[in-house]
């Protein structure tokens, strides 16, 4: 079996990341860097999660210790003293007698067939893999927390000198609006709406103290430092994209190199080896054990002679489980529900991260980068959601788009009439609407169905004499039909 692995295996989501944030800070006081650093040596979550791994890292040699011989050293010694008081001392003599006597015995016994030793020696590597990955999460989670303790102070020191900026303007604004009112050129409601707005200013100042005082609390929390400065942000930074740019790759390698699907997996397996192990309970067991003793003595109740034995002996020790009350069979079945479970919970930590690294790489990357494309007229045409009836008024015109529409809220197009088709002149439902009204002096007004690009005019014979609300006033239009729809002129 293969010993315990590193405290930290390197990947993506660790020192990469934390080398990602310290990139873009200035050199001047405190940095990310050190911050961090402080938080390793004082939060007490990080340092339970050490102690924990340390911990976990004594199972695979407790497994390896059961499938190995024990080895056993007993000994002993004792003194009697014999006071014998006679019935009959014609018969018998009345005597007082001290012996002593010490003995030890060495064993050695060697599991020869014990299934469950073998199972719970096979569960000590992935338990070590188990805490490794509980480390790994409370890594993360500190480089997560110290990260954002530390720009969230940041964040605060810039808002309490906007607030004070923002303050200071007013106050020049108030003194003005005071020497205004003082030479007749304002009224005093003026005086009093700067006055109120200074107001505003002086109590968002007081809170955004208080939001710094508390943001530097929760670094101290995590460091026990208390920082009169911290680096800012260079104003250069440029963040690379997120490479591979497919989502996809992303996914894949958060659904195994994540750090709450490798705990999962190896709580699965120990839940799955847990489940033989208490099968395997039913079974016998064999052992080969050997001693070899040695005990002296200076005589007893009925000799004075002293003697010194020395044993030795080997056999198998076969054990037979035949009926424990049902308790292994109750074991056994809880074991097999919990493997189950644990096959769920390593699914659940999968989707989960697969979920989580599609949020993040849209989070992270650019637009441009990023699945959804511009709507295009041309990409309408495969999409049924798309189709939306427009009018147009003129030979160029802006028609809005229906509410129910997913196409882009107003565009500028340019038609270009051809002949009519009488197999075009089929009944069509009114314009959805039309940004420019028409009047009876129009000369046409036609909508187009973009869902097969085909437009068509209203004047056609079937509906010539509808009115439609788009198009007021509108009697008869001419059988004008536009067949092809250019690119919109500005979108």
């Amino acid at each position: 079996m293969p010993g315990p692995g590193p405290l930290i295996r390197p990947s993506l989501f660790t020192r990469p990341a934390l080398a990602l944030l310290l990139l873009p800070l200035a050199a001047a006081a405190e940095d990310l860097f050190q911050v961090y650093r402080d938080a390793q040596r004082y939060d007490a979550a990080y340092s339970a999660a050490r102690l924990a791994l340390e911990a976990g890292r004594e199972k695979l040699p407790q497994g390896r210790a059961l499938v190995l011989p024990t080895l056993n050293l007993t000994g002993s010694a004792t003194r009697s003293r014999f006071d014998v008081d006679s019935n009959d001392p014609a018969v018998t003599a009345s005597f007082v007698r001290s012996t002593s006597a010490a003995s030890y015995t060495l064993t050695l016994t060697q599991p020869l067939y014990r299934p469950q030793n073998w199972y719970q020696y096979e569960q000590g590597e992935f338990q070590v893999r188990q805490a490794e990955a509980t480390f790994g999460l409370a890594y993360q989670d500190l480089v997560i927390r110290v990260s954002q303790a530390y720009f969230d102070a940041l964040a605060a020191i810039d808002t309490l000198n906007l607030v004070r900026a923002q303050k200071a303007a007013i106050s020049e604004q108030l003194a003005q609006a005071k020497r205004n009112f003082e030479v007749g050129t304002a009224t005093i409601t003026d005086t009093h709406e700067a006055q109120a707005r200074f107001d505003l200013s002086a109590a968002q100042e007081i809170a955004a103290i208080n939001d710094l005082e508390s943001k530097q609390r929760v670094l101290q929390q995590l460091t026990g430092k208390v920082y009169t400065e911290l680096k800012r942000m260079r104003g250069d930074v440029k963040l690379a994209p997120p490479n591979p740019t497919n989502m996809d790759s992303w996914v894949q390698l958060a659904e195994k190199q994540n750090y709450s699907v490798m705990q999962s997996e190896a709580a699965a397996e120990v839940a799955r080896r847990e489940a033989r192990r208490a099968s395997a309970a039913h079974m016998p067991t064999l052992d080969i054990v050997g001693s070899v003793g040695q005990s002296t003595d200076t005589g007893t109740i009925t000799t004075i002679v002293g003697r010194d034995i020395t044993t030795a002996q080997i056999g198998l020790q076969l054990a037979v489980p035949i009926y424990q009350g049902g308790s292994i069979s109750s074991k056994e079945r809880e074991a097999a529900a919990l493997s189950l479970k644990s096959r769920d919970d390593l699914e659940n930590a999968r989707r989960s991260a697969a979920l989580n690294a599609r949020q993040t790489y849209l989070a992270a990357s650019p637009r441009s980068a990023r699945s959804s494309r511009r709507w295009s007229p041309r990409r309408a045409r495969s999409t049924p959601t798309a189709s939306a009836t427009r009018s147009a008024c003129a030979s160029t015109s802006t028609c809005s788009t229906p509410s129910n529409s997913s196409s882009p809220p107003a565009a500028t197009w340019r038609w270009r009439a051809t002949t009519p088709s009488p197999t075009s002149c089929a009944s069509r439902p009114p314009p959805a609407a039309c940004a420019k009204r028409i009047s009876r002096k129009s000369t046409a007004c036609w909508s187009s169905d973009l869902g097969n690009q085909r437009q068509v005019a209203l004047g056609c014979p079937a509906v010539s004499k509808t009115k439609f609300p788009s198009c007021i006033g509108h009697a008869t239009a001419l059988p004008v039909v536009a067949d092809e729809l250019e690119r919109p002129l500005h979108r």
